[in-house]
């Protein structure tokens, strides 16, 4: 005798979306004796969004040169040009030596190295080494320790597109409201995998 299939929400899709190959593999133990045509749905939609992230993520470091390309703005320093939660996009192939004044940089601290600056270049203090100096475009002044010197070590990469206010998507997924986000995400199918059980006991 053949099992029949008991249809699942489709509400079940929404694992792999949200949690990609995790939630694909978690949907996929749950619902594949019920509804194994959906369940290998969710296992594929999962490893697909996973490859796929993977591919953007290593395209975006290659061709910029850097292994974090993104950056979010964390203070007014650089407004009106730049405003907080603002994502910006650097290309780190870009050679320092071809830097000039006006240029927009991502930067460690000198003095430090312990905080990463997004500045304006204001001036080339020194050729032999080539070495720089920045200001906030919000500031009266540069800032020694901060804003100079910057030579290549500290160089991250120069700034060459700007996602406005994307930012604050980091600020929602910040613990613990994260965390809150996630145990929504796994309680629903839970509920629905119970529910389901539930009402076929009774049905039988």
């Amino acid at each position: 005798m053949v099992k029949p299939i008991k249809k699942r929400s489709p509400l079940w899709y929404e694992l792999p979306l949200i949690l990609q190959i995790i939630g694909g593999i978690i949907a996929y133990v749950l619902i594949r004796k019920d509804d194994p045509k959906k369940a290998r749905n969710c296992l594929f939609l999962g490893i697909v969004l996973t490859v796929i992230q993977i591919f953007i993520i290593v395209g975006l470091m290659t061709s910029l040169g850097t292994e974090n390309p993104l950056f979010v703005i964390a203070s007014g320093s650089m407004t009106p040009e730049l405003q907080v939660y603002d994502i910006v996009v650097i290309n780190g192939n870009e050679p320092f030596e071809s830097l000039t004044i006006g240029d927009v940089i991502v930067f460690h601290r000198p003095s430090g190295a312990d905080r990463i600056i997004v500045h304006r270049i204001v001036s080339i203090e020194l050729e032999e080494p080539f070495t720089l100096k920045t200001k906030g475009d919000a500031n009266h002044s540069s800032i020694n320790g901060t804003d100079f010197p910057i030579t290549k070590q500290e160089y991250i990469g120069k700034v060459v597109n700007v996602i406005p206010q994307l930012g604050y998507v980091t600020q929602v997924l910040k613990p613990p409201v994260n965390y809150s986000i996630f145990l929504f995400i796994l309680i629903i199918p839970v509920i629905l995998h119970f529910r389901f059980k539930a009402e076929n006991s009774d049905a039988s």
